[in-house]
């Protein structure tokens, strides 16, 4: 345990204890929360609920765990599980693995109560891919040794299906269409990926509906690039809608990307899964508004 603490300022009084800590503290709210709860951050040395209003001049004190990765109370949709495996329809908005700025508060804290597993690296146990911030959608997730390195085999022989719908930016595209293009780190900007540089990247598309600025399409991986489908649309000049990155930003609405179809053999059994989740209601409501089909 290392200890830290903070006083509350003149402009923070009146808020939630656990909103505060977490910004002062820079973790998840979930994780301020079970702070409070266990009794690890007090109060001028006294326990509170995490609904305590704050008071200018209020001594927080906490008790911080060591690093490492913890269970945490999150939210996320079971689709289905069994002892080797769990597919869940991840929310928008929630980080896949602890990582640079986000050491809690993601789907692997989420699912640690369930056992998942499998791996080298210690903050992403069982995670065979992944799915961006703002995608919402599908993702299988192993539960130790042997589901693990069986799911990684199967994505890199292109074993695994992966289906999206996204909503794109232009009109124009072809019924059906292929981008093949390396995706790889931007060599003048690292933290961006972009088209022609790095590993092969494919990505099959089909278009949905149309207006004259926008276009509804199916998306069908074929590799999985990190911001394969965001760098590949952007590079045929039809950026996702609301894409921060590769697109242009839209106040108040974000990326407009699901993965919306998965299908599988089972890593143990073979057993074929397929698996669909459906469009999320905040983006049926945008699409409705652009014009576009609104997805059952």
């Amino acid at each position: 345990m290392s200890s830290e603490g903070f006083r509350v300022e003149p402009g923070e009084t009146g808020e939630r204890l656990d909103r505060l800590a977490a910004g002062r503290l820079e973790i998840s709210r979930s994780a301020a929360r079970r702070l409070i709860e266990d009794g690890l951050l007090l109060v001028a040395g006294r326990r509170e609920s995490p609904s305590y209003r704050v008071r200018e001049g209020d001594a927080i004190s906490a008790e911080m765990p060591e690093p490492g990765l913890f269970p945490e109370e999150i939210p996320v949709p079971i689709v289905f599980e069994d002892g080797h495996i769990v597919v869940v329809d991840k929310p928008a908005g929630l980080v896949v693995h602890p990582g640079a700025g986000n050491p809690s508060g993601t789907l692997v804290n989420a699912l640690l109560g369930r056992g998942i597993g499998g791996g080298d690296d210690a903050d992403r146990p069982g995670v065979a891919h992944r799915l961006d911030r703002d995608t919402s959608g599908l993702m299988v997730v192993a539960k130790g040794e042997p589901a693990y390195s069986a799911l990684v085999g199967m994505m890199s022989r292109r074993e695994v299906e992966r289906v999206y719908r996204a909503v794109v930016v232009g009109s124009g595209l072809p019924e059906t269409g292929t981008v093949d293009s390396p995706v790889g780190r931007d060599p003048d900007n690292p933290t961006f990926m972009t088209a022609g540089v790095g590993k092969h990247a494919v990505t099959h598309f089909g278009r949905i509906g149309e207006t004259d600025a926008h276009a509804m399409l199916r998306v069908r991986l074929e590799t999985g690039r990190t911001h394969q489908i965001r760098v590949h649309l952007s590079a045929i000049g039809h950026p996702v809608y609301a894409d921060p990155l590769y697109g242009t930003p839209v106040p108040g609405r974000r990326l407009w990307l699901h993965a919306e179809k998965l299908s599988f053999r089972h890593p143990l059994t073979q057993e074929r899964l397929a698996f669909e989740a459906p469009i999320p209601r905040d983006l049926a409501d945008v699409a409705a508004r652009l014009g576009l089909p609104r997805p059952a």
